[in-house]
């Protein structure tokens, strides 16, 4: 398996491939969310939700298969592409924004229990709980922060 690196975003003409990810992933484990909310997220990604974070891409083989989304702090997304879930991409994305970023902060979807395990098993603990996500739809939120 080729090695994971992970670089800043080269941004906007890489914002297609990294949407195509986040839609694998979502597809993939974010069953709970209704067609037309997550519609409506991906309409938003390329113009309003990946300009307002750093993004960082991991790569295999010279291919972006994942990547993460800094702001003040706060891991506002991760995403690993469907076929390469399990194989380290994750962990590795997680790590370099806790080390190069200072992330101490996230909000996972609570019904996206791998999701949280996956925090969770990197030493994040729950600190509170949202009945809705930001932007008020019915999925709750679980505030995370680094142990």
């Amino acid at each position: 398996m080729p090695e994971t690196t992970i670089r800043q975003s080269f941004g906007t003409a890489e914002y297609p491939a990294l949407a195509t990810i986040w839609r694998n992933a979502v597809d993939a484990t974010h069953d709970f969310l209704a067609e037309h909310d997550r519609d409506e997220i991906e309409a938003h990604l390329q113009s309003d939700y990946f300009p307002a974070v750093t993004l960082s891409v991991a790569e295999r083989g010279g291919r972006p298969v994942g990547f993460s989304g800094v702001l003040d702090g706060n891991l506002e997304m991760l995403f690993v592409d469907a076929s390469e879930r399990g194989g380290g991409i994750g962990t590795a994305l997680l790590t370099q924004a806790t080390r190069e970023h200072g992330v101490t902060t996230v909000d996972v979807n609570e019904q996206n229990e791998s999701a949280a395990g996956f925090y969770l098993h990197h030493g994040f603990e729950i600190v509170g709980r949202s009945e809705t996500d930001e932007a008020g739809r019915p999925y709750p939120l679980l505030h995370l922060r680094l142990n």
